[in-house]
């Protein structure tokens, strides 16, 4: 039995990041999907919770085969010791999946097999992208799988992000 471990933020879990668990789902029987930086929430780079992003990528998984595990990975800014931070809250895993440079050089050091992951039209399946779209009232549900659509609705996620975006300046002169 071979167990991935595939991470990110989710802010939000989109079309690009079910695309790259399917096509992990080809390469592995199990898959932990680590939530990076769950301890942020309610800012513009982040607008969600852990627990949100948990509901996100459980609904949104639930029609792959292929057992999946959510965990939430706080974020602890010492890189040195980030992989045995990972692994102690996560269950163990065989082979990691990234592009990130840094995350492939942290689990390579620490002896990790790690193998990069597909892209899927990066230009606009990004959670930047994505919420840029959701501040600005423009279409953005055609680029998250429907249950992570419900998920934001249920949480008002639209009204958080664009209440977090505002700011308390009536203008750049002020």
């Amino acid at each position: 039995m071979t167990r991935g471990f595939y991470i990110g933020r989710f802010q939000p879990y989109h079309q690009g990041h079910h695309r790259v668990v399917e096509a992990i789902a080809e390469e592995v029987d199990e898959l932990v999907v680590g939530i990076g930086s769950a301890d942020q929430s309610h800012s513009v780079r982040n607008p969600f919770t852990g627990g949100e992003r948990i509901m996100m990528i459980t609904k949104a998984l639930v029609d792959i085969d292929l057992v999946t595990y959510a965990v939430p990975i706080e974020d602890i800014n010492r890189n040195a010791v980030w992989v045995s931070h990972v692994q102690s809250m996560s269950p163990n895993f065989d082979v990691a999946y990234s592009n990130n440079p840094l995350v492939v050089r942290l689990f390579q050091e620490a002896g990790i097999e790690v193998r990069g992951s597909p892209m899927f039209d990066r230009e606009v399946l990004r959670g930047t992208e994505i919420r840029e779209r959701m501040i600005a009232g423009e279409d953005w549900e055609d680029l998250v799988p429907e249950p992570v659509e419900d998920v934001i609705r249920e949480v008002d996620g639209i009204e958080r992000i664009r209440q977090i975006s505002d700011t308390d300046i009536d203008s750049p002169n002020d």
